[in-house]
């Protein structure tokens, strides 16, 4: 699935930003697939150093914006699992700020965050890879919006490019 195969009943206004951030005719393994050959790069060229760097007092540091996406990751890929199993169970929110606080990222080496992303992201690729056109466009709610299982996979490279642009752009030029 592309972006360009979703509709508006999809997936909130609110995480159009994310979607905006591929190509309208990214498919959906085939970002996954980018997404996880950009990350591992990122990590493998950045020092240990510069995971506890953070560009402005408040903001994240490198590594606490790793184990957020990563965080991320998890919880859109159980949303899209639980939709494509016709469960019909709202699913809540979380809140990344207290996730984030919670992560013990600076506890982390770049080894530990970079496995920690290889295993989920390998996970998402195999969940959605295995997943029929109409499993793809199943429906269900999490946060209290609609999302298809499409929209959610789309959403989880959304957003990695979403932050990708944001440490290329406040952080370091890597």
């Amino acid at each position: 699935m592309r972006i360009s195969d979703l509709q508006e009943n999809e997936f909130n206004y609110f995480y159009a930003t994310y979607l905006r951030t591929l190509d309208e005719e990214d498919d959906l393994l085939m970002a996954l697939i980018q997404g996880r050959e950009w990350f591992q790069s990122f990590v493998e060229r950045i020092s240990t150093e510069q995971l506890a760097f953070k560009y402005a007092e408040g903001k994240w540091t490198i590594a606490e914006v790793l184990v957020h996406l990563v965080d991320t990751e998890r919880v859109f890929q159980y949303r899209a699992f639980r939709i494509s199993r016709n469960d019909k169970t709202p699913l809540p929110g979380f809140e990344q700020d207290d996730y984030v606080l919670e992560s013990e990222s600076d506890q982390l080496s770049k080894e530990d965050i970079l496995n920690d992303f290889l295993a989920v992201r390998d996970a998402s690729i195999n969940l959605f890879k295995n997943m029929s056109r109409n499993k793809l466009q199943q429906i269900g709610t999490a946060s209290g919006m609609p999302w298809s299982v499409a929209a959610l996979g789309l959403a989880i490279s959304g957003h990695q490019k979403h932050h990708e642009h944001i440490l290329r752009d406040r952080y370091l030029v890597v």
